[in-house]
């Protein structure tokens, strides 16, 4: 496994479309482990494949509602989309290819995803709260659609003090 670059705003790629996988191979599964790398040495809690410059449906999200004594754990999502939402949240939204910067993002709070793992089953996952907002926010990614265009508004650096 290998840390990759996260890309940074102003990069075009992150306003592409990605392409659908199509196989599930070698190649996808280290681009998968290679992602959990990055996202775990990043203190993110979301991660697309086009944030590492691989323009691929792929994400991984931390599973953040677990009991205490349980730890996070993380969810592959390849090809996901999102079949059912429901309830709001708006609060603040951050993003790790925005570093250091914050807006305030209305999404549902409560998501149903379905997508494929690693080997190509289709499975469902559920996200609430911070869940749900985090698998909104990884596949709108994959969309080429940013947090900062959803924002209602950004936050000035003394606002996030």
């Amino acid at each position: 496994m290998a840390i990759r670059d996260i890309i940074k705003s102003g990069d075009s790629a992150l306003l592409k479309r990605s392409r659908p996988v199509t196989e599930f191979n070698d190649r996808l599964h280290i681009l998968l482990d290679d992602m959990k790398e990055t996202l775990l040495n990043s203190g993110g809690i979301g991660l697309a494949a086009v944030q590492v410059g691989v323009l691929r449906r792929a994400v991984i999200v931390m599973e953040t509602n677990v009991p205490e004594d349980e730890e996070a754990k993380l969810i592959e999502l390849i090809n996901p989309e999102i079949i059912f939402e429901a309830g709001e949240q708006t609060g603040p939204e951050g993003c790790l290819s925005f570093p250091g910067e914050c807006g305030i993002v209305t999404r549902p709070n409560h998501v149903r995803v379905r997508a494929q793992d690693r080997g190509g089953n289709f499975f469902e996952a559920v996200g609430e709260a911070l869940t749900a907002r985090c698998f909104c926010h990884e596949i709108d990614h994959l969309d080429g659609i940013l947090f900062s265009e959803r924002a209602e508004h950004m936050l000035a650096p003394e606002d996030l003090k």
